[in-house]
């Protein structure tokens, strides 16, 4: 962190060794990973459920803590009148008395003040919400509408948890505290407890279980529920990463006979001849893939041939998964429920079975793969001069990993040895293909400056990849993943795939296309951030997702830590950003709705990834004009799989960084301050790209002081350190009094 005069200070990130200072904590999602610190449940009463009347008589009668909720019919008549709101509440992960959903514009958000305006919701339920006349909203409110919720439309949280179980003497049950504080803590049988639960509780303290909630009476800050499974120690990984996919409803189980039975069962696999005739014919062609090194599920493959007239065919070569997932049957159920793979650090948990995923579906080299492609005549400037879709059959040539191709884009004029590559078909030498990376990194430069030029956003935020033990699985090293040319050369041409066929199946399906949107963000939250960045000295205009673009990529300083400012700022301006999210044109009514924010284009799909996304296989069968009605209820249901495919790939990264921590020892990095609150400061690990609250305290530290005022949107908070040698003067520091500097 850097101070104004040019104070410096590191922060260390092994945490166990702050709490034995007692001075910097942060609360840690798993207890036994690194601090150890669990915050106060959810289920605790909050200001708001005190002075509910109680039901009966004095003697021995219950508080009601929950208002009733409403009618089916009541609910009805209230939503279109206008009366009632209906979205999915979202629950403040590191404050979660604090609750919202998005209002109706989507311009701000309609605030739920503790759990018992909830109203035993959990975050990610769709709800139906009451907004409380003006006289009952909380300062803490922030300016939004306050609300309770009167009616669960669905329960989309699994209601299932992670924590620990806690022994209750003179109770038929114990209690469970989750690790995810915006769950309530639960009853849980004691039969449901391992056997030896209450002679032995202290030998459970540890023990990370899985409990589900079955119900929540409206008079208990309490859930009930039953214990679902005992996972492991705490702090383990595999313990830890069932837990996590659990919680999240991901199916991890293996692939039922049923489903088995729809693959193709004569093995090795060959494409029917009377196939072959139906497609366009490419194997001849020179089309290759380009991925991580580890990838096994191949679903994208590019070819860039030169033309007599200067021109190029350019073409996108995407799996043809749909040929093999027959609609109706088992196999389409199947991957339709499960919607994405999920992607964690030290695995994949696959949407389709193996031998289609890393097989029979996989463009893998010098073997026929069905595929559906999209062909330009394309302009080196990149102009689309003409445009064709159809199904085909490729070869791909050679298997490039994203490190190949940056190799072959950093050496244009050097020719590649033989064993300096991956084994290549011989009818295409690599000097061939090392000239089609070439040209096709040519194009996409243009491409995406062209985009860019044109009001494109592009928030790129560090992200923190493992090196892992091949035994053991155990992470060994960590590092900030880079984002290269080649990387940008294989999104370019996906993107560019994508628009297309949105256009494509938009024309062919004005009503029943898959689409993807993004909504522009939050009004109140940009308006927010805009006046701290003012107030900052910070030149950040957020009039358009262009302007923006151009803001964050304009010098921010001239001094060394003018990258890391830029990191941070990219951070904070992801905040008021919404989800993008599939949706069926004949859902809304209006063309405007469909345009994609950041990408500032009308139509947007998926179209390049039917491997791993069933969205992607419908958005297939559409362009093979063979789709059926239910598309709506299932551009929802990716939705939902893909938000929880996300934060389990998060969650997943956070405990290997934590297990890396613990089993390394103390890690220092520079870090920039990035938030302020009235006892804690949220900071950027610049090595890591990783994201912490930092809490201050004066007990047994060298932190003597501290003190918070705001000024506008400004916080500032000013922290006076003992000197670390005897006769020194204390150490002044305000935060962030530099940051535009």
């Amino acid at each position: 962190m850097k101070g104004k005069g040019g104070e410096e200070s590191s922060l260390s990130l092994y945490m166990d060794k702050l709490n034995s200072r007692g001075a910097l904590q942060e609360p840690e999602r798993r207890q036994g990973v690194s601090d150890k610190l669990l915050l106060s449940s959810s289920g605790a009463s909050t200001p708001s459920d005190k002075g509910k009347k109680t039901r009966g008589s004095q003697g021995g009668s219950k508080k009601q803590v929950f208002e009733a909720y409403m009618t089916t019919e009541d609910v009805s008549h209230g939503l279109k009148r206008g009366e009632l709101i209906q979205g999915s509440i979202r629950i403040n992960p590191k404050k979660y008395h604090e609750a919202f959903i998005a209002a109706p514009d989507g311009k701000r958000d309609i605030f739920l003040d503790g759990t018992a305006a909830r109203n035993r919701a959990l975050n990610g339920d769709v709800v139906v919400v009451q907004v409380l006349p003006q006289e009952q909203w909380k300062v803490s409110s922030m300016e939004e509408d306050s609300a309770s919720v009167v009616y669960i439309v669905e329960q989309k949280h699994s209601r299932a948890a992670t924590g620990f179980l806690k022994f209750l003497p003179d109770k038929p049950f114990a209690m469970f505290s989750p690790v995810d504080h915006r769950v309530p803590r639960v009853n849980v049988p004691l039969p449901d407890c391992p056997h030896d639960f209450c002679s032995r509780p202290g030998d459970y303290a540890n023990i990370l279980f899985i409990v589900r909630i079955t119900s929540w009476p409206d008079d208990s800050n309490f859930a009930e529920g039953r214990l679902a499974k005992t996972l492991g120690q705490a702090g383990e990984i595999e313990p830890e990463t069932e837990g996590i996919l659990i919680e999240y409803d991901v199916d991890f189980s293996e692939f039922s006979v049923e489903v088995l039975g729809c693959l193709p069962q004569k093995l090795p696999w060959t494409i029917p001849p009377e196939e072959l005739g139906n497609r366009r014919d490419l194997r001849k062609e020179c089309i290759f893939t380009i991925d991580p090194a580890t990838a096994r599920d191949l679903d994208d493959a590019l070819s860039c041939k030169p033309l007599p007239d200067g021109n190029f065919e350019l073409g996108v070569h995407i799996a043809d998964v749909s040929y093999f997932v027959e609609e109706g049957n088992a196999l389409d159920f199947i991957a339709s429920r499960r919607a994405t793979s999920v992607y964690m650090v030290q695995k994949v948990i696959p949407m389709l079975p193996r031998l289609l995923c890393e097989e029979l579906c996989s463009l893998n080299p010098l073997t026929d793969r069905l595929t559906f492609s999209v062909i330009w005549k394309i302009t080196p400037e990149g102009k689309i001069l003409s445009e064709w879709f159809g199904r085909s059959v490729i070869r791909s040539c050679v298997k490039l990993s994203y490190d190949h191709a940056q190799s072959m884009i950093e050496a244009p004029d050097k020719l590649f040895q033989a064993d300096e590559l991956p084994p290549c078909a011989a009818e295409h030498p690599m000097d061939e293909i090392h000239q089609a990376v070439l040209n096709l990194h040519a194009i996409a430069k243009r491409l995406r400056a062209q985009r860019f030029q044109g009001g494109a956003l592009r928030l790129d935020q560090l992200k923190l990849s493992f090196t892992l033990d091949r035994e053991t699985s155990m992470p060994q090293g960590c590092y900030v993943y880079q984002y290269r040319d080649s990387n940008k050369l294989v999104e370019e041409f996906m993107l560019l795939a994508n628009m297309a066929t949105a256009h494509q199946i938009y024309r062919s399906f004005p009503n029943k296309a898959l689409l993807r949107r993004h909504p522009p963000p939050q009004t109140k939250m940009v308006d927010d951030l805009q006046e701290f960045c003012d107030q900052m000295g910070l030149h950040i205009d957020f009039s358009t997702a262009g302007t923006l673009h151009k803001s964050l990529n304009e010098t921010l300083g001239d001094d060394e830590y003018t990258s890391a400012r830029k990191e941070v700022l990219t951070h904070m301006c992801s905040r008021p950003m919404q989800m993008a999210m599939y949706f069926c044109t004949g859902v809304l009514k209006e063309e405007l709705l469909f345009r994609h924010y950041a990408l500032n284009v009308p139509f947007y799909t998926h179209f390049t990834s039917p491997i791993r996304r069933y969205a992607d296989v419908i958005v297939h069968r559409l362009l093979a004009a063979s789709l059926g009605e239910e598309v709506q209820k299932q551009a929802s249901h990716c939705n939902d799989k893909k938000t929880a495919s996300k934060r389990v790939q998060e969650l997943s990264s956070e405990l290997f960084f934590s297990v890396f921590v613990k089993e390394s020892g103390p890690l220092d990095s520079e870090a920039m301050v990035m938030g302020i609150l009235d006892q804690a400061f949220d900071v950027l690990v610049l090595r890591y790209g990783v994201q912490k609250r930092i809490y201050c305290k004066v007990s047994a530290t060298r932190t003597r002081t501290f003190h918070f005022h705001k000024v506008g949107k400004k916080g500032e908070l000013t922290l006076v350190w003992a000197a670390e040698e005897p006769g020194k003067p204390s150490v002044r520091q305000v935060r962030p009094r530099d940051r535009a500097k």
